[in-house]
């Protein structure tokens, strides 16, 4: 029964928030209509986006490498240490992981 519920609603809220997006979108065309504004600014050339897809796949496969040359690098480092190894690998991970995203952001910057 609770399952019944929470779809009724998920689909109530997705479906509420198209209907308000549909109805906003249609008032503030109309209201620029009523001013006399001219009507191809509703349809201005298509800029060239490069899809949402694509930038995070580009993000995750750069965050995935940074994590396992960190793993590799901290394992590498681990024996050269006299003390406990985990933090050595874990902030490996944490550093090229990060270095990951950065270089993702700055490669999918690019293709924008």
């Amino acid at each position: 029964m609770e399952v019944v519920i929470f779809f009724g609603l998920l689909f109530a809220t997705v479906f509420g928030m198209y209907y308000l997006f549909i109805t906003a979108r249609n008032k503030e065309r109309m209201s620029l209509i009523d001013k006399g504004a001219d009507a191809s600014i509703f349809y201005s050339a298509k800029k060239r986006i490069t899809p949402i897809w694509k930038i995070i796949v580009i993000n995750i496969g750069c965050l995935s490498t940074g994590i396992g040359i960190g793993v590799v690098l901290g394992m590498l480092i681990s024996p050269l240490v006299p003390y406990s190894n985990e933090p050595i690998i874990i902030g490996g991970i944490f550093i090229f992981g990060g270095l990951g995203l950065l270089t993702g952001f700055k490669i999918a910057e690019k293709l924008e």
